[in-house]
């Protein structure tokens, strides 16, 4: 069975008419772009970019190889190369927004910045339903900052082991103290952040302030709602029941 020539120019024509201006793919669109639509503010993407940081548990730590290591063997020739690697964090002090990081010493992410290498944390949010999106469409950012000891007054303080291990199970068996590897507790001190928040027609693109990521409040977190993000069993109980429809709804980005 062939197509008819017109009814593939058809399917061509209305193929092409969902897919999003190209020009504005990765860059923001000028003002004048379309007046009557307004993309995120720099601080509504500040509370996505929190938000995922909430819900998200597993990221890509990137650091720099030293050009000399004298701990293990490595090839002559990456000293100075970029390396990233999935590792897992936790927003346990979400206060600060400043991602928790059970580090293992020997790791190489960890062994790079005892070396002197900076360190960028990168995540994306993964939608939680089954309805296909692009990937290119979903926010997405990188903290860039530094890697600071958490004391132990701090980690009983704020609950860290509780929360580390209630996000990930398996870490129970690399906490501190344990007989495998030797291992502490680190927060990832946010000095930059660098955001996209999908199609540059739709969302912002470029750095967020310090002072806007430490502004972000937990209300704001617990209003916002990313795409793809399951509703809550009391949400969905009062849709069911057709409660709060007149009211305002949860800010969804």
């Amino acid at each position: 069975m062939y197509l008819q020539p017109a009814l593939l120019s058809l399917i061509s024509l209305a193929s092409a008419s969902n897919l999003p201006s190209p020009q504005h793919l990765f860059t923001n669109p000028s003002p004048d772009h379309d007046a009557a639509y307004s993309i995120p503010t720099i601080h509504e993407s500040a509370i996505q970019a929190r938000r995922i940081l909430r819900l998200e548990t597993i990221g890509t730590l990137s650091t720099v190889f030293p050009s000399k290591h004298t701990t293990e063997q490595r090839p002559s020739d990456v000293g100075g190369a970029p390396i990233g690697l999935m590792d897992y964090f936790g927003d346990c002090e979400p206060d600060t927004g400043n991602p928790t990081i059970l580090a293992i010493t020997i790791a190489t992410s960890f062994k790079n910045v005892d070396a002197g290498s900076n360190i960028t944390l990168s995540m994306r949010w993964h939608p939680q339903d089954t309805q296909w999106r692009s990937p290119a469409s979903l926010p997405r950012f990188s903290l860039v900052g530094r890697l600071e000891d958490v004391d132990h007054e701090a980690v009983e303080k704020a609950g860290v082991m509780a929360c580390y291990v209630e996000k990930h199970p398996d870490a129970k068996w690399w906490l501190p103290g344990n007989q495998i590897h030797v291992s502490k507790w680190v927060r990832l001190v946010v000095e930059e952040i660098y955001w996209i928040g999908g199609f540059g027609d739709r969302a912002y693109i470029g750095w967020i302030p310090l002072e806007e990521w430490q502004s972000v409040t937990a209300e704001e977190i617990e209003g916002v709602r990313l795409p793809g993000e399951k509703k809550a069993a009391w949400e969905s109980m009062k849709s069911w029941f057709g409660i709060g429809e007149q009211e305002q709804g949860i800010f969804e980005l």
